[in-house]
């Protein structure tokens, strides 16, 4: 990247299909879990990194954290006992351009590491994304009654 504190339209352009690496360790209190890397996240190789994204400031006011973490900290989320994973590894424009196939097999990546990590509780960001995911298209926000290895999403 050409500077460490943005990237330039043309790096956001080319960082489709970019993958971000997982912030999990075992037995996390919350394991987070979104949709995909957008562009501006895969060009700077952190999660929820585009400027405006509420992810961090959400995490800081809901008293997660006790000061507000930049995306390059995100691996200071660890200490805190939480951690971040998506559906869909790639970086796409929008959440739109991921196909049902590709979501579905980033439940079932889910599944498999809530079994191998063992998080508290996994807490899917996005409604939407949770119904395509685990083909639940009436789903509501709040826990959901599916469980995965008895741990309640």
């Amino acid at each position: 990247m050409h500077r460490a504190d943005k990237p330039t339209h043309a790096e956001i352009a080319a960082a489709a299909g970019k993958t971000l690496t997982d912030v999990i360790a075992p037995d996390l209190r919350v394991l987070f879990c979104g949709f995909n890397p957008g562009l501006y996240s895969g060009a700077t190789g952190h999660h929820f990194a585009r400027p405006g994204n509420r992810f961090w400031p959400t995490l800081y006011a809901a008293g997660f954290t006790d000061r507000l973490p930049a995306p390059a900290e995100e691996r200071l989320l660890l200490t805190y006992g939480y951690g971040l994973t998506n559906f869909v590894e790639r970086a796409t424009a929008a959440a739109s351009d991921l196909e049902t196939a590709a979501l579905r097999a980033g439940a079932q990546r889910l599944r498999e590491k809530i079994g191998e990590y063992r998080p508290r509780v996994p807490a899917v960001l996005g409604i939407t994304a949770y119904r395509s995911a685990f083909a639940q298209p009436r789903a509501t926000l709040g826990p959901q009654p599916e469980r995965i290895h008895s741990t309640r999403i």
